[in-house]
């Protein structure tokens, strides 16, 4: 064969395999990234579902005042919107039982706790 043709063997080149390559690798991560995306949508959804579960089991004391009594609150609460302080079941259990502290009426802090 004269060395002025040029190499027409059937073999596919380096370059030809590498582009092809690359072809199908954006293909596949165009199928990959909206999974992705999905998941992270999901993995943040479960992890606000698991931060609000954690503050319903948390309560909180607002202080007494001068005319009124010391009052339990859930975290939630809007009555009593300040989140210095939570304390957890076990707390919120002997702050009930404590004489100069009352539920709150809105709230109710007590449904669930004493039960």
């Amino acid at each position: 064969m004269p060395d002025n043709l040029p190499h027409t063997s059937g073999a596919v080149s380096d370059l030809e395999k590498n582009r092809a390559l690359l072809d199908w690798l954006r293909w596949q991560a165009g199928q990959t990234e909206p999974h992705v995306r999905e998941l992270g949508i999901q993995q943040a959804q479960e992890q606000a579902r698991c931060e609000r579960a954690r503050a319903e089991m948390a309560w909180k004391i607002q202080p007494q005042r001068s005319s009124s009594t010391a009052l339990l609150h859930r975290v939630g609460c809007a009555t009593y919107p300040d989140q210095v302080g939570l304390i957890f079941r076990e707390d919120a259990l002997v702050a009930l039982a404590e004489p100069d502290i009352e539920p709150c009426e809105v709230c109710r802090p007590q449904t669930g706790l004493l039960s």
